[in-house]
């Protein structure tokens, strides 16, 4: 299980938003590339970065921010937010990061999959299964559709994606738990699976490694890092004990 600090950046500052809402932030940081380096150096070998700009449709020099934490840190970053685009994709990898995370782009229309990961290469692409209440949800978590998770999960694996990313956002940002019921389900799919959304404790992550889904490859916590009710070194050292 690999754990994945997130960094969510709005207005070139790091935050983190609840429940998915734009007007419901805190602000972490206004040095990303420092907040990098510090869960890096406490033992993260792959981030997780959101442009909220652009997944919320605004402009931003949140690619330069993660040129700059690539070029310091040298791991792995997952980059997403706003990437409706076959440009904006080729963008994102021209400034460092080693896989895309789609979301709207993707959702929206089904036939373009095939295409993009003809661009990205599958194992590059990682298509975000945002969730209210079972229902995917897509344009920056502000417009619930009428697909179901595990139909729509089930299309992807059809279409050739290998990678999935689960986040209920009503948990997001809020420390509640995760969504165990959508996890345990999703495991029942031949993707890899990054849970996210509601991780408080080390106990959270227990309980995700408790559903015993081979393919749930990844956790990824964000405020809980930064209000210090998980410690990022102890916990990756618990669970890689010979590393």
């Amino acid at each position: 299980m690999e754990i994945i600090p997130a960094i969510d950046l709005k207005r070139s500052k790091c935050v983190r938003l609840r429940q998915g809402r734009d007007d419901a932030v805190t602000e972490y940081s206004s040095d990303p590339i420092a907040v990098a380096s510090r869960w890096v150096e406490e033992g993260a070998r792959r981030l997780h970065i959101v442009n909220l700009d652009g997944a919320f449709g605004r402009s931003s020099g949140n690619l330069d921010i993660l040129r700059g934490i690539v070029e310091k840190t040298g791991v792995s970053v997952q980059f997403g937010g706003g990437l409706r685009s076959i440009e904006a994709i080729r963008e994102a990898f021209d400034a460092g990061a080693s896989k895309v995370v789609l979301g709207t782009f993707a959702l929206q229309d089904f036939t373009a999959v095939p295409g993009i990961l003809e661009e990205t290469g599958p194992e590059r692409c990682i298509i975000a299964l945002d969730t209210m209440e079972g229902m995917v949800t897509t344009h920056g978590w502000t417009n619930v559709t009428d697909m179901d998770v595990m139909d729509v999960a089930r299309r992807l694996e059809i279409l050739g994606v290998r990678e999935v990313l689960q986040t209920d956002v009503a948990r997001d940002g809020m420390m509640s738990g995760p969504d165990l019921k959508t996890l345990k389900a999703l495991g029942t799919v031949a993707m890899d699976v990054i849970a996210s959304g509601g991780i408080s404790c080390v106990a959270d992550v227990s309980n995700i490694i408790g559903l015993n889904q081979s393919n749930i490859t990844g956790v990824i916590i964000g405020r809980a890092l930064y209000e210090g009710t998980i410690d990022l070194r102890s916990l990756i050292a618990s669970l890689n004990p010979e590393s």
